[in-house]
């Protein structure tokens, strides 16, 4: 069930069902360890933010990220710096909601009953066969110790919410004349030739001295490197390699062991009838005593808007899914009724209408997938036993994987040279690649280090390992790198000589001398090409900071192409594109949008420095 609403949980009234999961540990007595007496986390304008809200909140958040980072998460939960951040974070949120719920309700914003109703039913974790399953829904919420009535009004609350999210959002809009303008300049088109100086043909007729190679290198070392590299002994333990056969008398005891995983649990089918008083509830149970049709009434008396519709009908409940009103009813016969219940929603009238025995299936009917469950345990059970005896030895002798590879049984792999960008597929696995490259099993000066300890990896696997080589990162020597120096010594020569040569151009071109400036240095402007700003040209950017020309004039600027030439550009024309309406529209939407989040990030500025919040003691980790 909970890989289901992990699944679905991107849904409101899911994301309703999880949060407060917590908070029944806390109802039921484990949170008093938790809450530490009668502190809370938050005051605003007077209304509380209880100590279980925030931890609650805190252990959302905390999943959230867990699932987002992934193993990196274990790193950074260990530093108290980054949980404390993580708590405030979440106490920012829950304040936030708070100042909506409140702001909310001086607008006077309502959800009406219906919409609760098809909120409920309308959500797949509620249905079977795409049907709503009432049963199902009232298993998950009372696993959680929640009504019918109690999670209606949390989820109205949270729909309300949802509702003056969506006004505020949905606010904004572009003028006419805002988006024209808008388009025009985005879809913009520039008129411009080219000049190109040859950075490579420049580069031929450089050259370059000792004393610049060596001062190009000592600058530039970190460009020469040698990587880190290591060679790696290891023994890999499998479980999976480990099986055994299995006797018949191992299957009947793995199978005595798990009987509870082939039992199906007795169920009880119920139907209630739910009213408000005492009174109404003692007049339907007469009613039911002479004769009355359960069905009917439910239908015509009951006020639970879900079962009312199944004539009471709550389908077949187990025992951990019962409600403590229907177990103390303590109902035992088909058709028995039970007295006036006293509950949470009010009085209850119930009735057991059938009940499933337990089933056991006989391990005959699941003999085979008995052994194969009994044989990989027999394997994993192999393999730890093994694991130990390999970590034992791989401790006791600390200079060589001699004992290690006594204990295993088989010799240690040696690995060939490698780096952090080429691991071995062997050794692929992220707590290998930690041990290898956290520096904790290295020796000094290049020499092998120490054992590892036994390091484990999905499915059980593990592995024991050495660094039995090291080379350091180190710049490769002068003599190794001298031609890639050399080469880097012309091309800076070369570049900084083109910037030079634009430059006068540029300067030439402004004067109005650029026609004999350009011919003199053996250039021309090509012809006109048009760049728009979705261009994917090197020299998109440089040609859209240009200034706009004159009438009749072009104006002039530099710019560096994908070959790393440089390029003098005369800009003719400006003239306005066309956007197709489609992207018309979908540049509205995008300013709309960001205009909304704008608007909304005001709002919750002014709320906040309006509110009255006052933190306590839960806001802090203990």
């Amino acid at each position: 069930m909970m890989d289901n609403l992990r699944a679905a949980s991107s849904h409101v009234v899911l994301k309703i069902l999880l949060g407060l999961i917590i908070l029944s540990f806390v109802l039921t007595g484990v949170g008093g360890y938790v809450t530490g007496g009668d502190d809370y986390a938050a005051k605003i304008n007077g209304q509380e933010i209880s100590r279980a809200q925030l931890e609650r909140a805190v252990a959302s958040e905390r999943e959230r990220q867990q699932q987002m980072l992934g193993e990196r998460f274990s790193e950074l939960a260990g530093n108290e710096g980054y949980l404390q951040q993580m708590r405030q974070q979440a106490l920012s949120q829950l304040v936030d909601e708070v100042l909506l719920d409140q702001y909310a309700e001086k607008l006077n914003l309502a959800i009406s009953d219906n919409q609760i109703k098809d909120a409920i039913f309308s959500q797949p974790a509620f249905q079977t066969n795409g049907k709503f399953d009432n049963a199902k829904y009232l298993a998950m919420i009372g696993n959680i110790g929640m009504s019918a009535d109690q999670y209606a009004q949390a989820l109205r609350k949270d729909l309300t919410t949802q509702q003056l999210v969506r006004a505020v959002m949905g606010s904004d809009f572009v003028l006419p004349g805002e988006v024209d303008s808008l388009s025009d300049l985005v879809s913009q088109e520039r008129i411009v030739r080219e000049s190109v100086i040859n950075v490579a043909e420049l580069e031929k007729q450089q050259s370059a001295s000792d004393e610049e190679i060596n001062s190009a290198y000592e600058k530039n070392k970190n460009s020469y490197l040698s990587p880190e590299q290591f060679r790696v002994s290891y023994i890999k333990l499998d479980a999976a390699s480990m099986q055994q056969p299995v006797t018949e008398a191992e299957i009947q005891s793995w199978y005595d062991e798990h009987r509870q995983e082939f039992t199906q649990p007795q169920r009880n089918k119920f139907s209630i009838i739910q009213t408000q008083t005492e009174a109404d509830a003692q007049a339907v149970l007469d009613a039911l005593k002479q004769g009355g049709d359960f069905a009917a009434l439910a239908k015509e008396k009951s006020i639970d808007p879900i079962t009312k519709r199944k004539g009471g009908d709550m389908g077949w409940l187990e025992a951990q899914t019962t409600p403590d009103e229907l177990k103390s009813a303590d109902l035992k016969e088909k058709g028995q009724l039970s007295g006036v219940i006293k509950s949470s929603v009010g009085f209850i009238v119930a009735r057991l209408d059938d009940v499933q025995a337990e089933q056991v299936k006989p391990l005959s009917e699941v003999h085979d997938a008995v052994a194969e469950r009994a044989k990989v345990d027999k394997a994993v059970d192999a393999y730890y036993k093994l694991q130990s005896k390999v970590s034992e030895a791989a401790g006791n002798d600390t200079e060589s994987l001699e004992g290690a590879e006594e204990a295993a049984g088989t010799k240690a792999v040696q690995t060939a040279w490698f780096g952090r960008d080429n691991v071995p597929e062997a050794l692929n696995f992220k707590p290998v690649q930690d041990a290898i490259f956290n520096g904790a099993l290295l020796g000094q000066n290049g020499a092998p280090g120490l054992n590892s300890d036994i390091i484990t990896v999905d499915g059980d696997r593990a592995f024991v390992l050495r660094i039995s080589e090291h080379k350091a990162e180190a710049a490769k020597p002068l003599a190794d790198v001298r031609e890639q120096v050399v080469l880097r010594v012309k091309q800076d020569k070369a570049t900084a000589q083109a910037r030079e040569q634009a430059s006068k151009l540029l300067a030439e071109l402004n004067a109005g001398k650029g026609d004999d400036a350009l011919k003199a240095a053996g250039l021309a402007f090509g012809a006109a090409k048009t760049f728009t700003r979705s261009g994917q040209d090197a020299l998109t950017q440089s040609v859209f900071e240009m200034a706009k020309p004159a009438e009749g004039k072009a104006s002039y600027g530099t710019g560096e192409d994908s070959d790393g030439n440089i390029v003098l550009l005369a800009l003719d024309s400006v003239r306005a594109g066309v956007m197709p309406e489609q992207d018309k529209q979908q540049m509205i939407q995008g300013v709309s949008q960001n205009n909304a989040q704008i608007v909304f990030a005001a709002l919750m500025s002014n709320l906040r420095k309006e509110a009255k919040v006052k933190y306590g003691a839960a806001a802090q980790m203990q």
